[in-house]
């Protein structure tokens, strides 16, 4: 049946909170997209007249759909070139939904999005569905087609699985903060020496890069500070080499993604790079580089529509 203008608006009311969803169970903002318009067509194929509750049907066809495709994004990912990282997305973006709470900014930060990857589908959901939108068991239950009890045990059993693949808490920083670590990092990097970028990282410090065979990117983490260290001294040494390959002369900003510190690099206004940093007490423990185009297009449209102020960095 065709959709009355209020209905649609009715739906577009609920797009934002399903989108943010979406993004968490996929961890790509173009699937999360595309999960969403899915739900719209189905919602234009029902009788929403006789839907009593709107956001909670919608909710739960969202979710099933996300649960069907996190199974065939599984197939995929096992033939991906290179490491496999979720879409960042900058400070702002609608679709990193609520941050009221630790445990909602938690889940959408970079580091858990990546721990995600490795529950079952149905754990996923019940984590997200609980722990960044505090949906009760019972809805959850609902959703899934499962017993309450069950989902009970689901969100302990996923809650347990991120928590072992931690190797430390998360530290939430205001931006002041965030700002002052990316200066930090970047002035060490562009020195040229290994030693003061090895006094901002942690002893285990990793650093992943995610360039899909798109773009060049090791296929296995650099471990430890030193291997880090190394890896982004020359990551940040100047090359004719390297601006050919990215098509000019790139310029580093400091920003948020995911909630985090991040460096956005930037070519003619178009991002050619995210790197993600996850700091902890001790200082900074993780790099996550996204650089495959696929998965930049929403940062350069986010980007565009931003005031970002003036680049710390021109980096090669």
């Amino acid at each position: 049946m065709a959709l009355t203008m209020n209905d649609v608006d009715r739906f577009e009311a609920f797009r934002p909170r399903l989108e943010a969803v979406a993004y968490r169970l996929l961890g790509s903002a173009s699937e999360a997209e595309d999960a969403v318009q899915e739900t719209f067509l189905r919602w234009q194929g029902a009788d929403p007249d006789l839907i009593e509750v709107p956001e909670a049907w919608l909710t739960k066809v969202l979710t099933n759909l996300c649960l069907n495709q996190l199974t065939s994004a599984r197939a995929r990912r096992e033939t991906y070139v290179g490491q496999w990282l979720p879409e960042p997305l900058l400070a702002g973006d609608p679709m990193l939904g609520p941050a009221d709470t630790a445990e909602q900014r938690e889940s959408v930060s970079y580091a858990v999005l990546v721990l995600l990857e490795r529950l079952a589908p149905k754990e996923r959901a019940v984590y997200v569905l609980r722990e960044a939108f505090d949906y009760p068991h019972r809805e959850i239950a609902d959703i899934l087609d499962i017993t309450e009890a069950a989902s009970q045990q689901i969100l302990h059993r996923a809650k347990k699985h991120v928590a072992e693949g931690r190797a430390r808490s998360r530290t939430e920083i205001d931006d002041a903060t965030a700002r002052r670590i990316i200066d930090e990092f970047l002035a060490a990097a562009a020195s040229g020496q290994t030693e003061p970028l090895v006094r901002l990282l942690t002893q285990d410090a990793v650093a992943i890069g995610d360039g899909g065979g798109k773009v060049p990117a090791r296929a296995r983490a650099f471990e430890g500070a030193l291997a880090v260290a190394k890896f982004m001294r020359g990551l940040f040494k100047p090359s004719k080499a390297k601006r050919d390959l990215v098509g000019g002369s790139p310029t580093a900003y400091a920003s948020t993604a995911n909630g985090d510190p991040a460096v956005v690099v930037v070519v003619d206004g178009r991002v050619i790079g995210v790197m993600c940093l996850e700091v902890g007490a001790d200082g900074i423990a993780a790099f996550r580089n996204q650089v495959n185009p696929d998965k930049l297009e929403r940062a350069t449209r986010r980007w565009a529509a931003d005031d970002h102020g003036d680049p710390l960095l021109r980096v090669f």
